[in-house]
């Protein structure tokens, strides 16, 4: 791996720790407006521009950014990344060393595709894709009676499920008329069973998404679907497709429609754009739909190897953060679009984001000495409003703020009440909390004074359709990659969350092999606890 500085090495972490104990005061008359700043501070990437003037940031700060960026060669390890460089590992200790390519499933689409192998197997499970889809329109694929089908339950879980999900939910209005999709994530059987209870299983594809093919959660739901089909007297390998790692248990064609694969070096959160997500989204949008999705992921990953942060939107994104969160000590985000089909977007950035950069070791090993990932959190606009804005304004946590927006709606289809459109009542709340986080309100009533300087962000484009979709994602993906570069963490690997599934699995085993099972769930958890839980530890 090339040298670079990271945020514990770089000089200009030194100017940046002096700059921040006295912040841009955003509370100051006329601060927003003097000097072109509200004009200054944008950044465009072509789908969305970011307004940043309520950042507690001046040139200073951005140039110091700039240093910061250019110390640690954030973009030279993005580009290093898309072309192959393995990144997923952990120096001189077991890690699991692969490459980071989950732009690559995208990347037929950009001038120049980065690593060449990876582009040609996403090209290729693409055309496998197109020709699915034209059988289903054509109604060579169609269930025993010759009927189409007209929905899809998509089953997985984690980054199969998160991020499909909140793409499903931001493009529903440009779905094929008369199809539907429906999720099933949850090991809880009422999932599932509320789910089933609501299709029609005769026209229904079933979806199943799990790279090792051995998911407990995903493998679990399978099942319920497989017996719900049967009990229908429905063949399951004629409704069921699988989206797996090639060879898996799941790369079976007895059990399957089709078969489309995912690849160790895209990340369960990171594949919203191979097969994990477009199956799915190929079967709703159709395959044109799911183009256009990944296209806009595609313009914003070029864009994204821009060096100078004040015109990379991803990585001004991300220094902004870095600035928040390690130099202002602020410990969480918000993320909170002004836009109700974006209402499943935000969990899909705390699994990307907090599994991504939820590390206290570096990429040597080494227990760090500053922060890391924040927690990310967040609701649309304007509900929020009504709900823990309170906090925001006058609470004792300064919370940073990334409002998402747009200037048109989706359906085109509104009212006007007292002169104004609700497209335009929605911009407007969010143009003045963003405002009133900033600047704040003295007043003599304590109860009624709004202390500012309440950092935030505006991410802002045109209208919410599958192009500026893919754009969105792509920006997030990359603002998290860029921060864990700085960070020198490994943004591609996942420990933490392998502990609990080995202790689930442990007790699984117990409780199945306990002869004397006690009477109460409370009971058999203290019996586990008490008499065999360290010993399914150290085993």
């Amino acid at each position: 791996m090339t040298n670079f500085h990271t945020i514990r090495t770089a000089p200009a972490a030194e100017k940046l720790k002096i700059l921040a104990k006295d912040p841009f005061d955003l509370t100051v008359e006329g601060a927003l407006v003097e000097n072109g700043r509200m004009q200054n501070y944008i950044c465009d990437s072509g789908l969305f521009r970011l307004l940043y003037s309520c950042q507690r940031v001046d040139d200073q700060v951005l140039d110091g950014l700039q240093e910061l960026a250019d110390q640690c060669g954030l973009v030279e390890q993005y580009r290093e990344m898309r072309r192959g460089s393995v990144k997923n590992r952990i120096e001189g200790f077991e890690s699991e060393e692969r490459q980071v390519l989950h732009t690559s499933s995208r990347d037929v689409f950009t001038s120049m595709p980065c690593e060449k192998d990876a582009s040609a197997k996403a090209r290729a499970e693409l055309a496998k894709l197109q020709e699915f889809l034209t059988d289903i329109d054509n109604g060579t694929i169609a269930n025993s009676d010759g009927e189409q089908f007209t929905t899809m339950v998509h089953v997985g879980i984690g980054g199969s499920d998160l991020g499909p999900r909140s793409i499903y939910e931001a493009l529903k209005p440009f779905g094929i008329k008369g199809r539907a999709v429906h999720f099933i994530a949850n090991v809880d059987p009422d999932d599932a069973a509320s789910v089933l209870d609501q299709v029609d299983l005769k026209r229904c594809l079933v979806n199943i998404v799990s790279k090792s093919g051995t998911t407990l959660e995903t493998l679990t739901n399978e099942k319920l679907v497989v017996q719900r089909l049967e009990a229908a007297g429905l063949d399951p390998a004629k409704h069921c497709v699988a989206v797996t790692g090639q060879d898996s248990p799941m790369d079976n064609p007895r059990n399957y429609l089709r078969s489309f694969y995912m690849f160790d070096y895209i990340g369960g959160r990171y594949s919203a754009t191979s097969m994990v997500g477009g199956v799915m989204l190929g079967f709703y949008l159709g395959y044109d739909g799911l183009i256009d999705f990944l296209k806009g992921a595609a313009a914003l990953d070029e864009r994204a190897e821009n060096t100078n942060i004040r015109e990379n939107l991803p990585l001004l994104l991300a220094l902004l953060g870095v600035w928040n969160h390690n130099f202002l000590t602020y410990p969480t985000l918000a993320v909170l679009p002004y836009s109700q089909a974006l209402h499943r977007f935000p969990a899909h950035l705390q699994q990307c984001d907090m599994e991504s950069n939820g590390k206290s070791i570096d990429r040597q090993g080494n227990f760090v000495s500053y922060k890391t990932g924040p927690v990310i959190w967040g609701e649309p606009g304007t509900n929020g409003q009504h709900a823990f804005y309170q906090l925001l304004h006058q609470g004792t946590e300064i919370v940073p703020l990334e409002f998402i927006g747009f200037h048109e709606s989706q359906f085109k289809k509104d009212i006007e009440v007292a002169g104004s459109s609700s497209q335009q009542k929605l911009l407007a709340n969010m143009i003045a909390q963003a405002l009133a986080f900033a600047c704040g309100k003295n007043d003599n009533n304590p109860n009624r004074n709004f202390p500012g300087n309440r950092p935030s962000a505006l991410i802002l484009g045109e209208r919410l359709t599958p192009e500026t979709m893919g754009a969105l994602l792509a920006i997030y993906e990359a603002k998290i990659v860029f921060q864990g570069f700085c960070w020198n963490i490994n943004s591609f690997d996942q420990e933490g969350v392998q502990l609990g599934k080995v202790l689930a699995g442990k007790i699984l085993e117990l409780m199945k092999g306990d002869d004397e099972r006690p009477s109460s769930v409370e009971g058999e958890l203290l019996n586990v606890v008490k008499n065999k839980i360290l010993k399914a530890c150290d085993s």
